[in-house]
């Protein structure tokens, strides 16, 4: 029997859930507090005079001047910072923590967030599993009293489940980490705050070891939670309606924070010009667009835009071309070599769309169909720099009949048509070389999808279907595979 695995459900939103649980805490520590000056000389009022604590001077500046009722000058000057400098090298160094800190501070809240949500769901099932376990010795002791095929069926659940009950303890285990994660993030902070306070009374090594350690925990601790298996895709929702019936939009999931440009390409030959919006917001209210020239036309709507490049394939080749918006030139070029193009293995719906390219949380990757693989899917793995093949699967599955598909997680998904009644029906794990058919419905809502992408930044898939841009939230379980089993 396979070793059961415990599915744990994380409804990923395409909102951002950031909420700052040390709000109280570090203020303080940004910037330095407003001085204020009083000047009162002879028969002149006390008057409050506000210093700005922007790039403070380190000389002594005369304020304001005047001449008292003896005729003497009288000057109110600004006295050099006494605390620290704004320009010492050291306390940029502790700025730049405090900025750290503050980030994991917010990554830390997501991750608990989702935590807690998910612990509730494994109490709530280990109580069943407990129950049953306790249902199921009763049914033992009494066996002779019950139908045998009752006690079989009773028999083999319990045998399946059982198991799980150590993943359980594994899993609150978890949600044990991400609360110590919480309570080092806050030690850290309260020792910055002490060290801006008073320079010198930590050392600024130890404290950034311990900023770094904590960084490559909670990073390979949210890995371990980010990624999971599909088992829902929500009903569509329209952004906007533009364009022809086939074409492509999308944004850079590596894109910088705050950086909410959406990038669009109307048709799937003969078209050079990719439209930039400044943001989302933009892209649905308006036709405000900088549109850049590209050096040759793409093929199909397979295109993909990482790390502020858009990757795409030459019209009537197997080019992969990497295009560089800031420089508005070509950074990269490589045949992907023995791939079909020009309608040889394009998907169900036509439109020279014979080789996709696609990201997920792993990186860039390139699905086709090769002669040798007797027109089958073929996904590889590729170098965002040299466009070089890092590994090649090859799939079971014909190219032709697929109607689309996308990478979640390292694993492809292919749906079973673009028009009508779609969904998506097959799955390809790179992780174990394994394939499953599954069973996930995809509304449809205008009736032909040319393009299907999944954004790993937003947790949502991004589609154009007839003339429509439409976005779909997925939903995906977490997977733990306990060593102790």
């Amino acid at each position: 029997m396979s070793v059961p695995l415990l599915k744990i459900g994380v409804v990923l939103s395409t909102m951002a859930m950031i909420t700052n649980w040390m709000s109280q805490t570090l203020p303080s520590l940004v910037g330095l507090n407003t001085t204020k000056l009083t000047a009162a000389q002879g028969g002149y009022p006390d008057r409050s005079i506000g210093v700005l604590p922007a790039n403070p001077e380190e000389s002594w500046q005369v304020y304001s001047s005047a001449q008292d009722s003896e005729g003497r000058c009288v000057c109110t000057v600004v006295a050099p910072q006494q605390t620290m400098c704004s320009r010492d090298a050291r306390t940029k160094q502790l700025r730049q923590l405090l900025e750290k800190v503050q980030n994991m501070t917010q990554s830390i809240q997501v991750l608990d967030q989702r935590t807690q949500r998910d612990l509730q769901y494994v109490v709530k099932m280990e109580d069943q599993l407990r129950g049953l376990e306790t249902k199921f010795r009763q049914v033992e002791e009494n066996h002779k009293q019950n139908i045998a095929k009752q006690y079989k069926v009773i028999k083999a659940k319990m045998a399946e489940l059982r198991p799980l009950i150590p993943v359980l303890e594994e899993y609150k285990a978890d949600a044990r980490l991400v609360q110590q994660f919480k309570e080092e993030v806050q030690n850290l902070t309260s020792s910055l705050s002490l060290l801006q306070q008073e320079m010198g009374a930590y050392d600024y090594d130890d404290l950034h070891s311990r900023v770094i350690s904590l960084e490559e925990r909670l990073r390979a601790c949210m890995q371990k939670l980010a990624c999971g298996k599909l088992t829902g895709i929500s009903d569509a929702i329209t952004i906007k309606t533009s364009g022809s019936r086939f074409g492509s939009w999308m944004t850079d999931p590596l894109a910088p924070e705050g950086d909410t440009r959406v990038w669009y390409m109307d048709g799937y030959h003969n078209n050079r010009f990719v439209r930039e919006y400044k943001s989302m917001a933009d892209f649905m209210t308006s036709d405000n667009f900088t549109s850049h020239r590209l050096p040759h036309p793409w093929s199909g709507t397979g295109q993909v835009v990482y790390n502020g490049s858009i990757y795409f394939n030459k019209f009537q080749s197997n080019m992969i071309i990497k295009f560089d918006f800031k420089t508005s030139t070509i950074s990269k070029s490589q045949r992907l070599d023995n791939a079909g193009y020009s309608n040889t293995y394009h998907y169900a719906w036509g439109g020279h769309s014979d080789i996709d390219l696609m990201v997920d949380e792993g990186g860039l990757w390139a699905v086709y169909a090769t002669n040798q693989n007797a027109g089958n899917i073929v996904i590889s793995k590729l170098h965002p720099l040299t466009l070089h093949i890092i590994q090649s699967w090859t799939t079971n599955h014909p190219r032709r009949s697929a109607g689309e598909s996308f990478m979640i997680c390292g694993t492809l998904y292919v749906t079973n048509g673009y028009s009508g009644g779609t969904k998506v029906y097959y799955a390809y794990h790179t992780n174990s070389s394994t394939y499953e058919y599954i069973d996930i419905v995809l509304q449809n809502k205008y009736s032909h999808i040319s393009m299907l992408d999944y954004n790993p930044r937003d947790r949502a898939l991004y589609a154009w279907n007839n003339g429509h841009q439409v976005l779909y939230n997925v939903t995906l379980f977490h997977v733990i595979r306990s060593e102790q089993l």
